[in-house]
């Protein structure tokens, strides 16, 4: 089964993209022409300039907008088009979820003509982050053990240039990390299920954690150990791009 057919019902509503990070994801394009999708979802950050996407969830194709770039459903690690199909590839989020690693990269850099540009996370600063490391030690787990090391995909990318991408403290995209300065945010069930590495991990595991989160904000614990976060405009939580030039 693809993981997005059971926790993707809920994208539409809680990963609305955030522009700054769209801005950045857009700069790294680098003014590619046609750009391809891989991992594509419901099309969250893809530019104008998109000819094509490839997602293999039934769930997340059908929330894609009318006005979206054409879909295919299949997996990144046979990606049925020609070679150099178009001059840029981009996959935000995904790699993770792939089942080959380097069949999937291999893939990116057979359909890319000049450019591959991956949005991942660094699990090493990720997993300090409060969330993680105060509440939900499990959820760090179980992202240790599926999370891909930048150095790994730079190297199989091919010598590629990491950029660090801050979350704001308003984002309006819900990934794990941003209500990193709204905290109650992760008491939403709606929220949480927007986010694969709670969503996966499980409502049972991640409860405790969440109720211990959920005293401390009542109490004003949370406030109280976390002040210098709430003066910050945006916060680095790992999130890292990837560009390689081919």
């Amino acid at each position: 089964m693809v993981i997005y057919d059971s926790i993707g019902t809920t994208y539409n509503t809680t990963r609305r993209p955030d522009p700054r990070v769209g801005a950045r994801i857009n700069a790294a394009l680098g003014g590619a022409r046609t750009v391809i999708n891989v991992g594509a979802g419901a099309g969250s950050y893809e530019p104008p300039q998109t000819v094509l996407a490839v997602e293999p969830s039934a769930v997340m194709i059908e929330q894609r907008p009318a006005v979206a770039a054409p879909v295919l459903q299949a997996f990144a690690e046979a990606i049925p088009v020609g070679d150099n199909a178009a001059d840029a590839v981009m996959a935000l989020l995904t790699v993770h979820h792939w089942t080959n690693l380097e069949a999937g990269i291999a893939e990116l850099r057979r359909i890319a003509r000049r450019r591959v540009v991956i949005l991942t996370w660094d699990q090493q600063v990720t997993r300090r982050f409060w969330l993680l490391s105060d509440y939900l030690p499990e959820a760090a787990a179980f992202d240790d053990a599926r999370a891909v090391p930048v150095e790994r995909l730079a190297a199989l990318l091919g010598d590629a240039r990491v950029e660090v991408v801050p979350v704001p403290h308003d984002c309006s995209d819900g990934f794990g990390a941003a209500y990193w300065r709204r905290p109650e945010a992760y008491l939403d069930p709606a929220v949480r299920a927007g986010m694969s590495m709670l969503a996966q991990t499980g409502e049972e595991v991640i409860r405790p954690g969440l109720e211990r989160l959920a005293a401390d904000l009542d109490s004003g614990r949370w406030h109280k150990r976390h002040a210098d976060l709430l003066e910050l405009p945006e916060f680095d939580a790992g999130y890292r791009l990837l560009v390689a030039e081919l």
